[in-house]
């Protein structure tokens, strides 16, 4: 795995500020006035000054999977109880995948402002002159923690613990492989989280609240479940296969019940401790499902634009200051979540980059009918932007979506009228052609506006910091030329390259060398008994390294625990060798692996190259 061995604590960023874009405090005391009632209701005994955070974001979970949405299947009751007592927004979008949703939730920007437009290859690497949530709670006072996946870049300084948070425990990718007894990282150092991965995230989060229980606190739990492999414990997954159900949806039901059982014990945790008072709850998803299931009527899945895509739950508790049960019906998306916590924990934001999001409190606060209507009359008509990258083309405009507090127009030239048909079962743009020409001209606007600052590419790996050595360049964020080809054919996370016949191919990764200096390289590699013997050779500026394999591996997968078998979620046993060392000046340059000569018919399954600066 890939771990940030020696990582260091990294000191919060110091970036200029701006109040420009945040009038939160004045609009909300606007909009509670005339709905009146005070801004903020007095602290009540034991209230801290400022409230702590827990924000859940899980991985995959639609819409649908939550019994209090009208799911036959599955019952989520403390998801339901949770629900039961927080304000529910029920148009809340997020984007059609994982990474950009991430970005898009810490900085409250669209994500392809961030520089995050998809989920592998570099395009989930977020820009470090972004300004993330727990660095402006930090700022502020707040302990703050990442427990869960990050998937918004996988070395330094692109990594957690230099973006905010002062503890990070779980993955950097965008999945994980085994999800019992995973080897994950705790502060940089590989670590074993004990049982089942959702139920060992949950136990570290328990942690934090008991050892910081008398200091506000930022917990951001971000689980990597209902998303594949197909792995839960047997009691979760075996009463959904009794009822006849297939066994990939009764893994991913099962998952979505270990969740419920894992926000139960955390809400539990909350009240034996005394602070759930003094913690707003935020539960979320960050896409649609994968796959075909029960979707609440909506259009689409995971990687759409439509709103089975991007729709998910979002639930907001704050006892005794945000009404329970409230059922919001306007339109709200991740862009909002920073601004509204930020808001709501008088927490200002270091940074002079704008952002998209607005805050959500005047929304949160009324409390009666009346209230509710006058909160809602007085908020201003916004538009929400969805895009999508398209495989081979990331820059195309389409797919994308324009969304209205009434209509959404979908890739330009589809319109749909939400409150009348929320499953976009018929198109009416033929009826309503200005209103279509006007709203594709406000998201092309939007589109060609959001990608001027950063366009679309990859940024180098960076080596050579004293805070991650050594630093491992996995076979995702390489290029090649030739037949080469990724094994899962996307190259996702912890894919390999394989395909390697010809000695002419080869194999690259874009680097830049903050540091100058002796760099050792290790290769992480698969290579059958027939072709021992093969000669590589590593370059970069002008330096060179070459070594033989001496040393065959396996080529079986290792035993996993994946009730249905996906290809690209094999675990292979990998092995290390030494190539030798380079000289690479400061400075970005291109690394490259070729083959001088074959014994085989096949050179090696490469999985990544570790560099360490000596």
């Amino acid at each position: 795995m890939q771990t940030a061995r020696g990582a260091a604590a990294h000191p919060i960023k110091r970036k200029a500020c701006t109040r420009r874009d945040w009038l939160f405090q004045t609009a909300a005391s606007f909009v509670a006035a005339s709905a009146g009632m005070k801004a903020q209701a007095p602290a009540q005994p034991g209230t801290r000054r400022r409230p702590n955070v827990l924000l859940i974001l899980t991985d995959d979970q639609g819409y649908g999977d939550m019994s209090s949405h009208g799911n036959p299947d599955l019952q989520t009751p403390h998801l339901d109880r949770l629900a039961a007592e927080s304000a529910e927004f029920t148009r809340f979008y997020v984007s059609p995948v994982c990474a950009p949703t991430r970005a898009s939730l810490l900085t409250g920007r669209y994500n392809i402002k961030t520089g995050v437009h998809g989920v592998t290859g570099g395009k989930e690497t977020m820009a470090t002159d972004e300004t993330t949530i727990a660095e402006a709670f930090r700022g502020a006072g707040y302990r703050t923690a990442l427990v869960g996946k990050w998937h918004l870049g996988e070395t330094y300084p692109h990594v957690p613990h230099a973006q905010g948070f002062e503890t990070f425990i779980g993955m950097r990718n965008g999945h994980w492989l085994e999800y019992f007894d995973s080897e994950i990282e705790k502060n940089g150092k590989p670590y074993i989280a004990k049982g089942y991965i959702a139920d060992a995230l949950t136990n570290e989060a328990i942690e934090w609240f008991r050892t910081h229980r008398d200091e506000p606190v930022f917990l951001y739990l971000a689980y990597n479940t209902p998303h594949t492999p197909y792995q839960v414990p047997y009691r979760y997954w075996k009463p959904f296969t009794e009822r006849g159900m297939d066994v990939g949806l009764a893994a991913i039901y099962g998952m979505v019940a270990n969740i419920d059982d894992n926000v139960g014990r955390l809400l539990g945790e909350l009240d034996t401790l005394g602070i759930a008072g003094d913690t707003i709850v935020i539960f979320m998803s960050d896409n649609g499902p994968i796959g075909t299931r029960f979707n609440a009527g909506l259009r689409g899945s995971k990687g759409s634009v439509y709103e089975g895509g991007v729709r998910t739950p979002f639930l907001l508790r704050w006892p005794g200051r945000v009404p329970a049960g409230r059922k919001v019906e306007t339109i709200a998306a991740h862009i909002d979540v920073y601004p509204t916590l930020a808001d709501l924990c008088a927490v200002d934001r270091p940074s002079a980059l704008p952002i998209d999001g607005v805050s959500l409190r005047p929304l949160l606060n009324p409390v009666t009918p009346a209230a509710v209507t006058a909160a809602e009359a007085a908020w201003p008509h916004r538009d929400l932007f969805t895009h999508r990258e398209r495989e081979g083309n990331e820059a195309t405009i389409y797919p994308g979506a324009i969304r209205t507090q009434r209509y959404n127009l979908v890739n330009g030239t589809e319109l749909y009228d939400i409150q009348q048909d929320p499953g976009e079962s018929k198109d009416i743009a033929a009826a309503h052609p200005d209103l279509v020409r006007e709203m594709r001209q406000r998201y092309e606007t939007w589109f060609n506006e959001s990608i001027a600052a950063r366009g679309f590419h990859s940024t180098p790996l960076p080596v050579g910091y004293a805070e991650e050595n050594p630093v491992y360049l996995p076979a995702a964020r390489a290029s090649f030329q030739g037949k080469l080809r990724f094994h899962g054919r996307f190259g996702y996370s912890h894919d390999w390259i394989t395909g390697w016949t010809e000695a002419s191919d080869f194999v690259y990764w874009d680097i830049d060398a903050v540091t100058a200096g002796t760099y050792a390289l290790t290769l992480h590699y698969l290579c059958p008994r027939d072709c021992v013997g093969t000669e590589l050779v590593a370059s970069a500026a002008g330096a060179s390294c070459r070594k033989v394999i001496s040393q065959a591996t396996d080529m079986e997968p290792l035993p996993d625990r994946n009730l249905v078998l996906l290809e690209r979620n094999v675990i292979m046993p990998w092995a290390k060798m030494s190539l030798g060392q380079l000289m690479l000046p400061k400075g970005t340059t291109r690394l490259e692996l070729r083959c001088l000569s074959k014994p085989g018919p096949r050179v090696a399954d490469l999985r990544g190259l570790s560099l360490e600066r000596l």
